[in-house]
């Protein structure tokens, strides 16, 4: 049975939607859709590692609930988010008899989430789209937040859409059988929102090391709840990222894009690039004086505690700059960056010189 629910509301007029968090809310998938969809139709997105762990038995409480259910699983990894693999997702929702009032409910991590919500938001122009993420890193960012999308071969989530889900369910007991490299890379954005938005959350994370890398799921269920709210507070702010204060929640993204993209998306996972980024931006924070050397002992010591001390990519600088370029935080041609000015704060910075964020590599 499920333990204690943690809920996030996500305030956005008519599009509003709550995350529900916790200890074994996945049993609780048909009442979680019945309460905010008519459909009795869902079409259910996963990958190949999800699929046995949790989108098959998911699926049968949907059938068990009256559902008709088409369950539709894509080989896990980045390279899944691609016109191809998209263009194949809507061919199956089309033969399936997938209309208007059909659902989409993607089952897995940020790939299937990403994939899942762009099929949802461009086939017969926009279907009903529920969230059950199941690694940290989806339940802590990107199943969030309504970006949507895939990777074209030189730029990540270039082609997509803001869509904003129905509803979001997060079960922290998924988080037991993620392999440990899943899991940290998961760590890395929730270390992220502690140097953006929330001194204090940064330092709880400092205090609960021994609790998270046990994967506790009471410290794990507080852990997804502040990082959803962090995120819904600015969404709720600036939902499709017109003011710049959403784009804080890009730091590290830039560096980390271009590791992900030079690996080719095969080399780093998500996280893992973020982790790499965030080190780079802090250094290069430390070169232009927004913060000093302690600033970013502290926040090497928090990677270090959590295994994430991951180095950049070993690549020519002018390859990553030329990457770097293709950001979509670049404006007018020129870079710009995440960068904090202390723990809990970031700006959005340009005009920062190719020689410093070169330099900045150097971890």
């Amino acid at each position: 049975m499920p333990g204690k629910i943690e809920t996030v509301r996500v305030a956005l007029a008519e599009r509003s939607y709550d995350i529900e968090i916790g200890s074994g809310t996945l049993a609780s998938l048909p009442e979680f859709l019945r309460a905010r969809t008519d459909s009795d139709h869902a079409v259910v997105i996963t990958d190949g590692n999800v699929e046995g762990l949790y989108a098959d038995a998911a699926s049968d409480l949907l059938v068990g609930d009256g559902w008709e259910v088409d369950l539709f699983a894509v080989d896990p990894g980045e390279t899944s988010k691609s016109v191809e693999v998209v263009e194949e997702l809507w061919n199956v929702m089309l033969d399936e008899g997938a209309d208007r009032k059909s659902i989409v409910v993607a089952i897995g991590g940020g790939v299937v989430g990403d994939l899942a919500g762009f099929a949802a938001a461009s086939f017969a122009r926009g279907l009903e789209f529920f969230q059950v993420p199941t690694t940290l890193l989806a339940q802590v960012d990107s199943s969030v937040g309504g970006k949507v999308g895939i990777n074209l071969p030189g730029a990540k989530n270039m082609v997509g859409a803001f869509w904003q889900p129905r509803g979001v369910l997060c079960d922290v007991d998924a988080m037991q059988s993620l392999p440990d490299r899943e899991y940290r890379a998961g760590l890395a954005e929730v270390v992220k929102y502690g140097v953006i938005l929330d001194a204090d959350f940064f330092a709880y994370l400092e205090a609960n090391i021994e609790a998270i890398n046990v994967r506790d799921a009471e410290v794990l269920t507080h852990i997804v709840q502040r990082c959803c709210r962090l995120k819904a507070d600015v969404v709720e702010q600036d939902e499709r990222e017109l003011t710049g204060l959403r784009a804080s929640l890009n730091y590290g993204h830039t560096f980390g894009h271009a590791f992900e993209a030079i690996g080719e998306y095969e080399e780093l996972l998500h996280g893992e690039a973020v982790a790499a980024g965030m080190r780079c931006a802090m250094q290069l924070a430390v070169r232009l004086g927004r913060v000093d050397a302690a600033t970013y002992a502290r926040q090497e010591t928090l990677l270090t505690a959590l295994n994430l001390l991951v180095d950049p990519l070993e690549a020519d600088g002018q390859d990553l700059l030329r990457l770097m370029y293709r950001d979509k935080k670049t404006a007018a041609g020129k870079l710009r960056f995440i960068l904090p000015s202390r723990i809990g704060h970031v700006e959005l910075v340009s005009d920062v010189a190719e020689s410093d964020i070169l330099a900045s590599l150097e971890v």
